[in-house]
């Protein structure tokens, strides 16, 4: 019988749900820090300039059809960027640039962390008023985005170091999103959702396309993935976009201890499973008959497979004896999977709570529990279809309507209940 992550769905979903709203509180924590009055929020998401901001500079005297245009036009631009981007990495990927993606997701690594991250820095210890001289601060934050570098895809690196380097570039890169303005916050992330929905389930998705190619050679894409329970490096395994969750292989299960005391021939490892199966199968019940009988019909049955199985390697080249564990290894292979969530995914997550931030904690709260929701509708989901799947689409919807809920409906009734004091 074959196993899926619903076997193991409790360890599965704490190994992707942990670091997630690890990444989403830090976030939270930063921009409460950072921003703690509407007038902080408002002069710094008007100092704020990104690639999501290029065409419109949104201000809150504009009027609301003025905004909402511009929003519109800010994630379109947006989208198309990244679109170009995925589609330029498919094309150096296609031509086997491997070593020309690694440096440039080394180098990104560091930008983030040592520009982006040093800004932030900065502005911590000024809010802290910590006492620490300039060089000091550069020499540590220059030491740590240099262990970064190799953390971020070496597998020499210890796994724990690598994805809290990770997280740390998740919460660098949402918080300085999270200072957009409200509308293009917004619209950004739905037009995020439905080009992750288009981008991996299309057949010639930018994200789909990553993940067929990656898979077809048996080898790793160079890209900021988090694994929840990684796989040894001798096996091998498929990959996950930035905007994709999926399954991931780990170490096959062992050998039954039934067949190895067996003394058979390598190549009739499968018959003899499949007449284990019908020895010991819960469903047929064994009923009492002649063992001569008995015997020669299993034999005659394990005889003509075998004249299939021989007749079937004549007519496949590509076929081969030398592997006589090949489907017993292969079904570990598509049962034991881990999990992998694109590091976007975390970003755009923690955007959705940090934006919620800027409001009250009762919308963060909201926002969370339906973000997390979603994450596990996307994960129940992707043990049913069992290929990469959209992580942004049900938790970024979810995330988004339970923000407007709150806000609009639920917080002025606990407002008003608690100010009448009405005690529920």
């Amino acid at each position: 019988m074959q196993r899926s992550v619903l076997d193991s769905l409790g360890v599965e979903i704490i190994g992707v749900i942990s670091p997630v709203s690890i990444c989403m509180l830090l976030v939270v924590l930063l921009v409460s820090t950072l921003s703690p009055s509407a007038s902080d929020s408002a002069a710094a998401a008007a100092s704020a300039t990104t690639a999501a901001t290029l065409v419109y500079d949104e201000s809150p005297s504009d009027p609301p059809g003025r905004r909402l245009a511009g929003a519109l036009l800010n994630a379109a631009a947006f989208v198309a960027l990244i679109t170009a981007a995925t589609t330029l990495l498919v094309v150096l990927y296609y031509y086997r640039f491997t070593g020309f993606l690694r440096n440039y997701v080394r180098f990104s690594a560091f930008f983030v962390l040592a520009s982006m991250g040093g800004s932030i820095l900065l502005s911590l210890l000024r809010a802290a008023a910590f006492p620490l001289d300039a060089v000091s601060a550069l020499v540590l934050l220059l030491n740590l985005s240099a262990v970064g570098v190799p953390a971020v895809l070496s597998p020499a690196v210890p796994v724990l170091l690598r994805q809290a380097y990770l997280v740390a570039l998740a919460v660098i890169v949402a918080a300085w999103f999270a200072r957009l303005p409200e509308w293009t916050t917004w619209t950004l992330l739905i037009a995020l959702a439905l080009y992750d929905l288009a981008a991996v389930l299309c057949p010639r998705g930018p994200l789909r396309v990553l993940v067929e190619l990656a898979s077809s050679r048996d080898e790793e894409l160079p890209a900021l993935v988090y694994e929840s329970r990684p796989a040894s490096a001798s096996v091998s395994h498929a990959v996950a976009a930035l905007g994709s969750v999926e399954l991931q292989p780990v170490e096959p299960a062992p050998p039954n201890p039934t067949l190895s005391n067996r003394n058979v021939d390598p190549d009739r490892t499968i018959v003899e499973i499949e007449s284990l199966e019908e020895e010991t199968s819960p469903l047929v019940p064994n009923e009492p008959s002649s063992s001569g009988s008995g015997d020669a019909r299993q034999q005659d049955i394990a005889a003509e497979r075998e004249r299939e199985r021989e007749g079937e390697r004549n007519q496949d080249p590509s076929s081969s004896s030398s592997l006589p564990g090949l489907a017993f290894e292969s079904d570990a292979f598509d049962t034991s999977r881990g999990i992998r969530l694109g590091l976007g995914d975390f970003v755009f997550y923690s955007v959705l709570v940090g934006r919620a931030a800027m409001y009250d904690l009762m919308t963060v709260y909201a926002c969370y529990l339906a973000i997390i929701s979603g994450l596990g509708c996307t994960l129940i989901l992707l043990s049913i279809c069992r290929h990469a799947l959209p992580a942004l689409p049900i938790s970024i919807t979810l995330g988004v309507g339970f923000y407007f809920l709150t806000r609009l409906l639920l917080e002025p009734f606990v407002v008003g209940a608690s100010t009448s004091l009405v005690m529920f």
